[in-house]
């Protein structure tokens, strides 16, 4: 009986011998060479995995900086020190620009922005738009439901009192995702160093603005022609700050007449005299 099991059982470890033999010289015949400066370069990274770069994850991205296909400043949630430290492996000097956060280009608060009807749906922007483009008069306006608030990894957007939601700067890694959860697209990416911002999205004419909310752009064009350094642009009813270009004089804050136009500069003044 014992002896009948051996031969099976030796004919079995010698076959499981030349497969194994066979798979490592397969694996050495065709193995993929990865440069040494992947692995170190995703020891820099912060391993969110947020997907905030445009690739996937981590290690998609430090693939794309060896091979040339991402710069070295592309991970928005290490900021500057981690580009920095990329540069160094990559041998290179980091491009080092102005790192961005979202911003929600509205200010339609509920004092400032009419209903059209109460909204007893279920809590998401995206189902909200279904009932006619949400109970905000301005269809342009944010519905405070909260749909980017959830979808958030870091905690840096929130729903206010007001009804709009708000972003906190210093938590935002620019991931992007609450930028695609927005149904209504008034979200974008702006220079963290900039204050000076058109808190409006509307599209449409500046009566029609007027009807459903007190701080909307009216489309006067106030605001570029008072610009001194021109970089107020004006397209589809709504003025436009070129970030590149502005000095944050806050002479448009100061001539806007609806007040669309804020400065976080002006607020950190007036908190500072207060």
């Amino acid at each position: 009986m014992v002896g009948e099991l051996i031969t099976p059982v030796f004919w079995l470890g010698i076959m499981g011998l030349i497969f194994g033999g066979g798979l490592a010289y397969a694996s050495t015949i065709f193995a993929i060479e990865v440069d040494e400066k992947v692995p170190m370069i995703r020891g820099v990274l912060p391993g969110a995995n947020c997907g905030g770069c445009g690739f996937p994850g981590c290690d998609g991205l430090a693939a794309a900086i060896v091979a040339g296909d991402a710069p070295v400043n592309a991970c928005p949630v290490g900021g500057a020190n981690t580009a920095k430290k990329v540069a160094e492996i990559m041998g290179l000097n980091a491009d080092l620009t102005d790192r961005k956060v979202a911003r929600v280009l509205c200010n339609g608060k509920n004092e400032n922005c009419t209903e059209k009807f109460i909204y007893y749906g279920v809590k998401d922007c995206k189902e909200a738009m279904i009932a006619s483009g949400g109970s905000k008069g301005c269809q342009y306006g944010c519905m405070g439901l909260g749909t980017c608030e959830r979808i958030c990894p870091f905690d840096a957007i929130h729903v206010t009192a007001d009804g709009i939601a708000v972003v906190d700067p210093e938590k935002c890694t620019a991931c992007g995702k609450c930028i695609d959860a927005c149904p209504k697209f008034i979200i974008s990416l702006v220079p963290a160093s900039k204050g000076v911002h058109v808190d409006c999205s509307s599209k449409d004419k500046g009566k029609d603005v007027k009807d459903v909310c007190t701080v909307g752009c009216i489309g006067c064009q106030i605001c570029v022609k008072n610009c001194p350094e021109k970089t107020i642009s004006f397209a589809n009813n709504l003025a436009k700050i070129e970030y590149a270009g502005c000095t944050e004089c806050q002479i448009c804050v100061q001539k806007c007449p609806t007040k669309a136009i804020n400065s976080q500069l002006k607020k950190l003044d007036e908190a500072a005299n207060s």
